[in-house]
């Protein structure tokens, strides 16, 4: 008897942290990552910035990460424009992150850090930003 009530104890338990991380599944779908890759400037400005700005500001998002990655870190150090959205993003509460290996490969990464951005290695939170059900976008 005292197994079956034990038994009985632990499937709720077990089922409790089920529910719990289901809501947590949920409540990533207001969660917003932008993977920008591109190194054009059009792309950038007309699509990729323009959409995550707005995201933020119009709360079309809870929280909204832009990340930096491939030719775009290149990109945003030799564009002045590109720069100041950038700074404009995160006066709003877009966090802005670098893969610190790409930005190594184009020797920018102390660049990027200079703008506020945090570049680390980016695969595992990446990993992490999909396997919690945040919505992503990539560009």
């Amino acid at each position: 008897m005292k197994q079956l009530i034990f038994l009985f104890f632990g499937l709720i338990l077990f089922t409790g942290v089920f529910a719990q991380n289901e809501t947590k599944m949920k409540d990533n779908s207001n969660k917003l990552a932008v993977l920008w890759t591109s190194g054009d400037p059009d792309v950038a400005e007309k699509m990729a910035f323009m959409y995550t700005y707005n995201a933020k500001k119009q709360g079309w998002f809870d929280e909204v990460v832009l990340i930096v990655w491939g030719p775009s870190a290149k990109l945003l150090t030799e564009n002045k424009m590109l720069q100041d959205y950038v700074k404009r993003m995160q006066e709003v509460g877009i966090k802005v992150e670098a893969c610190l290996y790409c930005a190594k490969m184009y020797e920018v990464d102390e660049k990027l850090s200079e703008f506020g951005i945090d570049v680390k290695g980016m695969g595992v939170p990446l990993s992490n930003y999909l396997k919690e059900g945040w919505q992503t976008l990539s560009l």
